[in-house]
């Protein structure tokens, strides 16, 4: 089975607007993407993110249904990933709908990526409470499966209630798009065992883990010991399916990058058990974009 990329798509930097914020821009690098043979589109989520975080090396992002419900709209194959939602950000029941309707109208290509995420900051202007982030994710997946059902449900949730209530059309994949929990602590690999499809680590060093405030994973001996406390706690649930793995970190596409170190590290992914890996493309024009694109799929992906 060949190894899956995804790539970011170009549409969160303000630096580069004029180059790809416009439908035109989005309707041929949505093209290019899924010609190159790239599995996934992805995008972020940061609906209010502080001016300190972006000042500091944070960056923008669109809305995320709205960037893959357009995405979708002009390709056939390619699947479209959520990297990540923040899933307390919103009620769980207009984010159900909203993958409901994506994943319907699109043909089933929805991959929904979670995470709790860590900007205080965006947590306040949205009105959530930063400090009880986790309990609301684990509800949120719990409210969301129950109206993705497609029948009458009732859920009892933080702050809301549902007392008969009905969400259709349901996903096209049943029962619900894949659920990839992002998150490198012990609460997240939990969670993923218990709630989730596939887990999504982030490799990063140490120094940007602090940073994020996620526990640190940046050797092959720290993923290992990871997946290793997930298993042992689907054992402790009795879950026989263990959850699946993407990695968030890729291979980032800039300048005068080498075809085989992109190969060596998906082809190290691949042998920690990971069934996708991630990809970014640095371009300032679309024209530069679109070339990396289609040699990245003619020298990578062909050889996977």
């Amino acid at each position: 089975m060949p190894y899956e990329i995804s790539v970011a798509m170009p549409f969160d930097h303000i630096d580069t607007a004029d180059a790809f914020f416009s439908q035109e821009a989005l309707v041929k690098v949505a093209a290019a993407a899924e010609d190159a043979g790239f599995a996934i589109a992805t995008v972020t989520d940061h609906p209010v993110p502080s001016s300190r975080w972006l000042d500091a090396g944070g960056h923008y992002a669109q809305d995320p249904f709205v960037m893959l419900g357009m995405i979708g709209a002009v390709t056939k194959t390619i699947k479209l990933m959520t990297n990540i939602i923040v899933l307390p950000y919103r009620n769980p029941f207009v984010t159900a709908r909203s993958v409901s309707s994506l994943d319907c109208f699109s043909g089933g290509r929805f991959i929904f990526g979670m995470g709790a995420g860590y900007l205080k900051a965006e947590y306040k202007a949205l009105g959530v409470d930063f400090d009880n982030r986790n309990n609301l994710m684990d509800e949120y997946i719990k409210a969301m499966k129950a109206a993705w059902t497609g029948e009458d449900f009732t859920f009892e949730g933080t702050g809301y209630r549902a007392m008969g209530n009905r969400v259709k059309p349901t996903p096209a994949q049943k029962p619900h798009p894949p659920l990839v929990i992002g998150g490198n602590s012990r609460r997240a690999l939990r969670r993923t065992a218990e709630l989730g499809d596939y887990w999504y680590p982030f490799i990063v060093p140490k120094m940007i883990s602090d940073t994020a405030r996620t526990a640190n994973i940046s050797t092959d001996d720290d993923l290992r010991e990871a997946t290793a406390y997930m298993n042992e706690h689907c054992e402790k649930i009795g879950r026989k399916d263990k959850p699946g793995m993407m990695l968030a970190g890729g291979f980032n596409i800039t300048g005068k990058w080498n075809a085989q170190e992109a190969i060596d590290l998906y082809s190290h992914h691949r042998e920690l058990g990971s069934v996708a890996s991630g990809s970014s493309i640095d371009a300032t024009s679309l024209e530069e974009w679109i070339d990396h694109a289609q040699r990245f799929g003619e020298e990578v992906i062909t050889r996977l």
